[in-house]
């Protein structure tokens, strides 16, 4: 599938940001604002299938997800961005985009939720479960969002298409990240937050392995709407 895109300035140097779960390109303005300021630089937004204003799809597995970013983008970007499922997305077709570096923000690379038939049989068992078990305090800490950034996040959840979370929480659970020599140049920013996607002994792993991993511990999962500033100061030199 062809993704719905968004180019957003003219500079040579190429960027994509790809978005997490129920979020779409328009979430990312306040970033697309920061590097577009730097100069020099041209960063699309995607909207994944079932989200924004890309069509709806008939599965929702990483595969998936994947295949319509390979089809979507340009190989040899300078850096490909992607947060949360964004992340996992990313991490599966970089070897097919081939860009100049990778960067993963808190990626969805390990999730914490059973992998049992039963559990994903049940909708509302599933959705409260994954409440439970999602990163804590976030409607306080999304209190503290402007006004214009909030919006951006509703207008998203009610731009997703019904039936999209429960098989995507499913494939990605059940396709944790393999640690293993990154097929680019890749670094995973982490947040506060971060050890719920990317646990510690993994973050290791990915280290030993040759991935960059970096620490910032003063924000969470939604790094650039709670801090844009901080965020583009921790992945400026990527991009």
């Amino acid at each position: 599938m062809r993704l719905r895109t968004a180019v957003h300035g003219t500079g040579p140097r190429r960027i994509a940001l790809v978005h997490g779960l129920g979020g779409s390109g328009k979430t990312w303005q306040p970033l697309v604002g920061k590097i577009l300021a730097v100069g020099g630089r041209s960063v699309t937004t995607v909207d994944l299938r079932g989200h924004g204003t890309s069509p709806a799809g008939a599965g929702y597995t990483l595969a998936e997800y994947a295949a319509d970013l390979v089809e979507t983008l340009p190989t040899g970007l300078d850096a490909v961005v992607g947060h949360s499922l964004g992340g996992a997305v990313v991490a599966a077709a970089a070897e097919r985009l081939a860009p100049r570096r990778a960067v993963y923000l808190d990626p969805g690379f390990r999730l914490g939720l059973p992998t049992a038939r039963w559990f994903w049989a049940v909708p509302a068992v599933t959705m409260g479960a994954v409440a439970l078990a999602s990163m804590p305090g976030r409607a306080r800490i999304r209190s503290r969002f402007a006004p214009e950034d909030r919006a951006l996040i509703e207008e998203a959840r009610a731009g997703t298409a019904r039936g999209v979370l429960i098989p995507t929480f499913r494939d990605v659970t059940r396709h944790p990240l393999t640690p293993g020599p990154p097929p680019v140049p890749s670094t995973v920013v982490l947040s506060a937050e971060g050890p719920s996607v990317v646990p510690d002994t993994l973050a290791a792993e990915l280290a030993e392995a040759g991935w960059e991993i970096r620490h910032v511990p003063e924000l969470h999962h939604e790094f650039w709407l709670e801090d844009v500033t901080a965020t583009f100061a921790a992945v400026r030199d990527l991009l």
